[in-house]
């Protein structure tokens, strides 16, 4: 999710029956095939998975260096995983796909109310809500968020769970970028432990969410460090 709420959904008028929630039967769909999926191409290690509450609403926070890193999400979680995906994903035959298993279409550019509703819903009735704070795809080490995810946690009251996904993004020899990681390569998903994001108030002021957010990336960059020396990963993958 990209960009700040603005004022209205900073205050908490946005509500998650304004839109049709995603397809929680198409989220079980999505995570076996992510296992078939991950499991077959690649060998997840995952760390950690039962820190993810076994019920109740919860935001999955992850890295992001790579493209295979939602699927791998979805297919490690030990629940169904809505994810906030790019609306550029939404193209040709992945639209109706994407939208079957579950998936949130969000535009980056803008406060997308619909999509903020269909997040908001997920939590509402339980589910589990994946995101990428940072907003694209990058170095993977959290070192820029954005405050959507902050608006989410401080809003819904549900956990933020840290995840750190490492090997996705480990270059070729001569340093070049893979396009998908080696096959049956080793990548390792580390799930944090869980903890709110708000300071107990309730307030969802545009002052409470930039506290809010500097202390998500305190805690996803700390789990990133503690991840990393876990695993052996060097900071590049």
């Amino acid at each position: 999710m990209c960009g700040h709420p603005r004022r209205g959904e900073a205050d908490g008028s946005v509500s998650a029956t304004d839109a049709t929630l995603p397809s929680a039967a198409g989220a079980v769909v999505a995570r076996r095939i992510g296992i078939g999926l991950m499991y077959g191409l690649w060998r997840p290690r995952v760390l950690g998975a039962w820190r993810i509450p076994s019920a109740g609403p919860v935001i999955l926070a992850g890295n992001h260096s790579h493209n295979v890193d939602g699927p791998m999400l979805i297919g490690t979680s030990p629940r169904p995983v809505h994810f906030l995906v790019k609306k550029e994903a939404f193209i040709g035959p992945l639209d109706p796909f994407l939208r079957g298993i579950g998936q949130l279409k969000v535009d980056r550019t803008s406060a997308d109310r619909t999509a903020i509703g269909q997040a908001l819903g997920v939590l509402e009735r339980g589910g589990v809500l994946g995101i990428f704070p940072e907003g694209t795809r990058g170095d993977g080490d959290f070192a820029s968020l954005r405050s959507g995810l902050a608006y989410f946690a401080v809003r819904s009251g549900a956990p933020i769970v840290p995840v750190a996904v490492l090997g996705t993004a480990a270059p070729h020899g001569d340093g070049r970028p893979r396009p998908l990681p080696r096959l049956r390569s080793r990548i390792d998903v580390v799930f944090g432990d869980p903890f709110q994001a708000g300071d107990g108030s309730g307030r969802r002021t545009r002052a409470a969410l930039d506290q809010a957010t500097e202390r998500i990336q305190k805690r996803l960059a700390t789990h990133l460090g503690t991840a990393r020396r876990l695993t052996g990963r060097p900071e590049q993958t």
